[in-house]
């Protein structure tokens, strides 16, 4: 018989029978007689493996989960088609106009943008709990220096957990608290490992500056101008929420389990360090370093394509159309070249821009252009994954409590594609 069950939006379809296979002990079980002849019970067993086969029902897998509606979310959706990014009813372009990232946090967090008097608040908050546990830090020192950043800032996440008391504690309540301590402790943690690594003292935060403003502070070791502050904050503003890509997910299927917000968390960052993920704006940065000038950028972009690669930091799976991201810091990462004496980084990448967008007629996405800013604040490109995934943890815990707020375990079926009926031979008679 068939039965169906809904899993966060998912529509699975099951058969049940006598012999089908749970998550726990049978009920039921099907025994030949004791005294049967060993060929009645030969026969059985293949007559027991034909029942079991004809009650697997298979239905077309979709790989990857493409256009598949997983669940509702009220904070974000994405229209590739139309180039539409909007956060909690706002679209984008709005927001990068009228609001800050501690705004747009807010926003995902409670809803509504804050009032100025909530703003003042809930920065002061955020920024106050920019510290990490000693016992953190010293862990970050006992690392080793090849660890890529996203290794060391998924284990010292997981590590949070055992120094926040209120780790298990899923009242609404506490997972505010939890949430502001996240999101401020996991940028600290990319600051202060870059401050480790390179034998300098770890800075603390000013309660008098920004979040955006703190970390540049905390990581290079000297004020930013209110031009780099605005365009890091634009960029971290651009990267905090994107829909159920893979990571969000990830981390909404270990929420569904009530695991704690440090373990979703956990697997968001692990999810995001995969190359099919996070990590195009690592690469994205490469092809600068493979040319001298402009005059070689249409040889070096037919030459990949003439080979089959891909051009990093252009097109994307959900945009049909321009990256609405790319558009917002094509004019930041401009601004920034030129103050730090770097007009030929930003000449090639308007020139590599029409060169792929004329050979492709794809547009570059929000990859290209944050390496291009991250580069021209000083940022190593090393981080630059880390940094993506500490704007984005915003966004991740955002859905981790609305997943706590109507949960339901995530546990998708699959399609048996193996054998069915084997015989277990004892290990004597195996060839």
């Amino acid at each position: 018989m068939m039965t169906a069950g809904i899993a966060c939006g998912l529509f699975i379809l099951e058969e049940v029978s006598p012999t089908a296979m749970t998550d726990g002990p049978q009920n039921a079980e099907v025994h030949p007689p004791e005294e049967a002849p060993p060929e009645q019970k030969a026969n059985t067993r293949r007559t027991m493996s034909r029942k079991t086969e004809s009650t697997i029902e298979r239905e077309t897998a979709v790989r990857g989960l493409e256009n598949v509606v997983a669940g509702d979310t009220r904070i974000c959706t994405v229209d590739g088609g139309s180039g539409s990014l909007i956060y909690c009813g706002y679209e984008i372009r709005e927001l990068a106009a009228q609001a800050s990232f501690g705004e747009a946090v807010y926003l995902l967090w409670h809803g509504e943008l804050p009032t100025e008097a909530e703003l003042d608040t809930f920065r002061a908050r955020l920024v106050g709990e920019m510290r990490l546990p000693s016992q953190v830090i010293e862990m970050i020192k006992l690392s080793p220096p090849s660890a890529h950043p996203m290794d060391l800032l998924r284990t010292a996440v997981s590590a949070l957990a055992m120094y926040d008391p209120e780790a298990e504690d899923r009242s609404s309540e506490a997972c505010e608290r939890k949430a502001v301590r996240l999101l401020a402790q996991t940028i600290t943690i990319v600051a202060d490992m870059h401050r480790v690594r390179h034998r300098l003292p770890v800075l603390s935060a000013d309660l008098d500056m920004s979040f955006g403003a703190n970390f540049l502070y905390m990581l290079r070791g000297k004020l930013p101008t209110e031009e780099e502050i605005a365009a890091f904050e634009l960029l971290l503003m651009l990267h905090l929420e994107h829909g159920f890509n893979a990571s969000t997910f990830a981390a909404r299927v270990t929420a569904s389990t009530l695991s704690n917000m440090h373990a979703a968390l956990t697997s968001g960052l692990g999810t995001l360090k995969g190359r099919l993920h996070g990590g195009a704006n690592e690469r994205a940065l490469n092809i600068f370093s493979k040319v001298d000038g402009i005059e070689e950028i249409e040889d070096y972009i037919d030459g990949m394509l003439n080979e089959g690669k891909r051009v990093m930091g252009f097109g994307h799976r959900v945009y049909k159309v321009e990256d609405p991201r790319a558009r917002l810091l094509r004019s930041h990462s401009q601004t920034l070249c030129a103050r730090a004496d770097m007009a030929e980084l930003s000449a090639i990448a308007t020139r590599v821009e029409q060169v792929v967008l004329d050979r492709k007629g794809i547009y570059p996405n929000v990859d290209f252009y944050s390496a291009i800013v991250q580069h021209a604040l000083g940022i190593p490109k090393s981080y630059f994954t880390a940094i993506f995934a500490c704007a984005r943890t915003a966004g991740w815990l955002a859905h981790i409590r609305e997943q706590y707020a109507d949960n339901r375990l995530i546990r998708p079926t699959s399609n048996y594609t193996g054998p069915i009926g084997k015989t277990a031979r004892p290990i004597e008679e195996r060839s």
